[in-house]
Protein backbone atom coordinates (compact mmCIF):
# COMPACT_ATOMS: atom_id res chain seq x y z
CA UNK A 1 0.00 0.00 0.00
CA UNK A 2 1.53 3.49 -0.93
CA UNK A 3 2.40 6.24 1.88
CA UNK A 4 -0.01 8.54 -0.31
CA UNK A 5 -2.88 6.27 0.21
CA UNK A 6 -2.23 6.08 3.56
CA UNK A 7 -1.92 9.64 4.43
CA UNK A 8 1.02 9.18 6.84
CA UNK A 9 4.28 10.33 6.96
CA UNK A 10 6.35 9.67 9.09
CA UNK A 11 9.51 12.04 10.26
CA UNK A 12 12.64 10.63 11.20
CA UNK A 13 12.02 11.18 14.91
CA UNK A 14 8.56 9.55 15.18
CA UNK A 15 10.23 6.52 12.69
CA UNK A 16 12.90 6.27 15.57
CA UNK A 17 10.29 6.28 18.38
CA UNK A 18 7.58 3.45 17.05
CA UNK A 19 10.74 1.54 16.06
CA UNK A 20 11.56 0.81 19.59
CA UNK A 21 9.77 -0.86 22.73
CA UNK A 22 5.65 0.20 22.22
CA UNK A 23 4.38 -1.94 24.95
CA UNK A 24 3.81 -0.09 28.07
CA UNK A 25 3.30 3.42 25.99
CA UNK A 26 -0.59 4.81 26.45
CA UNK A 27 -2.57 5.09 23.58
CA UNK A 28 -5.93 6.99 22.08
CA UNK A 29 -7.80 5.08 19.30
CA UNK A 30 -11.51 6.62 18.68
CA UNK A 31 -14.10 4.05 17.21
CA UNK A 32 -13.83 3.20 13.57
CA UNK A 33 -13.80 -0.38 11.64
CA UNK A 34 -13.24 -2.94 14.02
CA UNK A 35 -13.98 -0.82 16.93
CA UNK A 36 -16.93 -0.50 18.12
CA UNK A 37 -16.17 1.82 20.92
CA UNK A 38 -13.04 4.20 21.66
CA UNK A 39 -10.03 2.93 23.62
CA UNK A 40 -7.89 4.77 25.69
CA UNK A 41 -5.31 2.49 27.57
CA UNK A 42 -1.76 1.02 28.25
CA UNK A 43 -0.66 -1.50 25.21
CA UNK A 44 0.21 -4.58 27.39
CA UNK A 45 0.73 -7.03 24.49
CA UNK A 46 1.06 -7.55 20.42
CA UNK A 47 1.17 -9.61 17.43
CA UNK A 48 1.43 -9.10 13.90
CA UNK A 49 -2.16 -7.66 13.49
CA UNK A 50 -3.43 -6.58 16.65
CA UNK A 51 -3.02 -4.79 19.88
CA UNK A 52 -4.34 -5.76 23.28
CA UNK A 53 -4.86 -2.91 25.40
CA UNK A 54 -5.39 -2.83 29.17
CA UNK A 55 -8.27 0.16 29.63
CA UNK A 56 -9.21 1.17 33.29
CA UNK A 57 -12.89 -0.45 34.71
CA UNK A 58 -12.21 -3.62 32.56
CA UNK A 59 -10.44 -6.78 34.04
CA UNK A 60 -9.32 -8.05 30.62
CA UNK A 61 -7.52 -6.22 27.84
CA UNK A 62 -9.41 -5.01 24.60
CA UNK A 63 -8.53 -6.19 21.32
CA UNK A 64 -7.74 -4.02 18.70
CA UNK A 65 -6.95 -4.80 15.14
CA UNK A 66 -4.33 -2.82 14.33
CA UNK A 67 -5.81 -2.99 10.14
CA UNK A 68 -7.12 0.41 9.36
CA UNK A 69 -6.06 1.69 13.43
CA UNK A 70 -5.64 5.27 13.86
CA UNK A 71 -5.19 6.97 16.93
CA UNK A 72 -2.27 8.47 19.20
CA UNK A 73 0.35 7.08 21.47
CA UNK A 74 2.65 8.28 23.73
CA UNK A 75 6.29 7.62 23.08
CA UNK A 76 9.36 9.56 24.02
CA UNK A 77 7.69 12.20 26.06
CA UNK A 78 5.08 13.13 24.04
CA UNK A 79 2.41 12.44 21.51
CA UNK A 80 3.00 10.99 18.24
CA UNK A 81 0.38 10.00 15.31
CA UNK A 82 -0.25 6.14 15.49
CA UNK A 83 -0.83 3.89 12.06
CA UNK A 84 -1.80 0.61 12.21
CA UNK A 85 -0.23 -0.18 8.88
CA UNK A 86 3.06 0.88 9.82
CA UNK A 87 2.44 -1.15 12.83
CA UNK A 88 1.34 -4.33 11.35
CA UNK A 89 4.59 -6.56 11.13
CA UNK A 90 5.61 -8.61 13.84
CA UNK A 91 7.25 -6.60 17.26
CA UNK A 92 10.52 -8.19 16.30
CA UNK A 93 10.79 -7.35 13.17
CA UNK A 94 9.47 -3.82 13.48
CA UNK A 95 12.57 -2.42 13.88
CA UNK A 96 14.63 -3.14 10.80
CA UNK A 97 11.69 -2.26 8.80
CA UNK A 98 11.25 0.32 10.57
CA UNK A 99 14.68 2.25 10.46
CA UNK A 100 16.77 0.09 7.64
CA UNK A 101 13.79 -0.38 5.46
CA UNK A 102 12.00 -3.70 3.89
CA UNK A 103 9.34 -4.79 2.04
CA UNK A 104 6.77 -1.94 3.87
CA UNK A 105 9.51 0.54 5.03
CA UNK A 106 8.12 4.17 5.39
CA UNK A 107 10.34 6.88 4.64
Amino acid sequence: MARAAIGFELRPTERTALAGEILGAEVRIPAGPGLQEPVAGTIVDESLSMLWVRVAGRARPVAVPKRRLAGTIALAGRELPLSGEVLRVRPEDRTKRLLAGGPRRYR
